[in-house]
């Protein structure tokens, strides 16, 4: 399969905004469930948020409602992660992931990006 390509990571201050994007040549993303989930050093992977593409309902872990935002664009083949009011907290490597499910488990996605790493200073 094509690869995932994510980008946009970096480091910010608490507060400040990031944009996260996650393409894919050819029509990779149709039909399937597309998330973002992150990984902090030394814990476990979790969900961020996930929504069929090209669009439906959005769903996003607790931690992160109101100030994080997944978007598509079908044209483009790009998923996107909008992080406002980022927090320390929110430091870890960020996932894009392909999967057949609408769910937030990590097993239930067969196609991962190679991650891009998020840190938010305080």
């Amino acid at each position: 399969q094509a690869p995932l390509i994510e980008s946009g990571g970096g480091l910010v201050q608490a507060g400040g905004s990031l944009r996260l994007s996650c393409s894919a040549s050819g029509r990779i993303f149709s039909s399937h469930v597309v998330g973002w989930f992150r990984q902090a050093t030394g814990k476990e992977r979790e969900f961020v948020a996930f929504r069929r593409w090209p669009r439906n309902n959005p769903n996003y872990a607790d931690s992160v409602k109101d100030r994080f935002t997944i978007s598509t664009d079908n044209a483009k083949n790009t998923v996107y992660l909008q992080m406002n009011n980022l927090k320390p907290e929110d430091t870890a490597v960020y996932y894009c992931a392909i999967g057949s499910t609408y769910s937030g488990m990590a097993s239930d996605y067969f196609h991962w990006g190679q991650g891009t790493q998020v840190t938010v200073s305080s």
